[in-house]
């Protein structure tokens, strides 16, 4: 299950709950403005281009996707909490899951307790690097995974989404399964239990 877009709804940086967009509706008048279906689909197409990711709603739980063929992970810089930058590069020699995430996209609140169990059984063999994509950064973000008590995931920031659109998220969360050699070999696309037997079954071939 994907969520909203924080572009899109940018009041609810503050917010834990995420309400559905307003219906659109069925028809758009644009009376007495020349030109105004071309210039209305010359914005659309800019606002698109312009948003990190793309707002899917539903209730299906995430899913694996293998990627056809692994490929490098891209060397995007994001932060860690004490804004200190790092690449995905620094965690080469260990399978990697990036999980991209926010305060408000309420299915990332989901699973962000199994990512926890995962990390805690299988830390010093694998790392959950746990992106958060919130635009107000550290300051919202530190305070927030107090408040969850989240104490074994490793917390970094990407504001900006500069690493997300790097990963071609298309919603969130989002996350991308990185083996040790530095390749992506799969994602997540939605919100699943992550020390479930089903994706387990998926992470055992990469841990040494």
């Amino acid at each position: 299950m994907f969520t909203g877009v924080e572009e899109i709804l940018p009041t609810l940086d503050d917010a834990k709950t995420v309400a559905p967009p307003a219906k659109r509706p069925r028809h758009i008048g644009l009376v007495g403005f020349a030109g105004g279906a071309a210039w209305f689909g010359a914005a659309l197409c800019v606002l698109l281009v312009a948003l990190p990711a793309v707002a899917l709603a539903g209730d299906t739980p995430g899913e694996y996707i293998p990627a056809a063929s692994p490929q490098p992970a891209p060397q995007v810089a994001f932060t860690d909490t004490d804004g200190r930058p790092l690449t995905l590069a620094d965690f080469k020699g260990k399978p990697v899951i990036v999980n991209l995430w926010a305060t408000w996209c309420v299915p990332c609140l989901k699973e962000m307790p199994s990512l926890e169990r995962l990390q805690a059984n299988l830390d010093g063999r694998l790392i959950v690097a746990a992106v958060s994509q919130d635009r107000s950064g550290a300051q919202r973000v530190v305070p927030f995974v107090a408040e969850m008590g989240l104490r074994r995931l490793k917390i970094y920031l990407d504001p900006k989404a500069d690493l997300g659109r790097a990963l071609n998220s298309r919603g969130l969360p989002t996350s991308v399964i990185i083996d040790g050699a530095g390749s992506i070999v799969g994602r997540v696309e939605g919100a699943v239990e992550w020390d479930s037997a089903e994706i387990m079954a998926v992470l055992r071939p990469l841990l040494r």
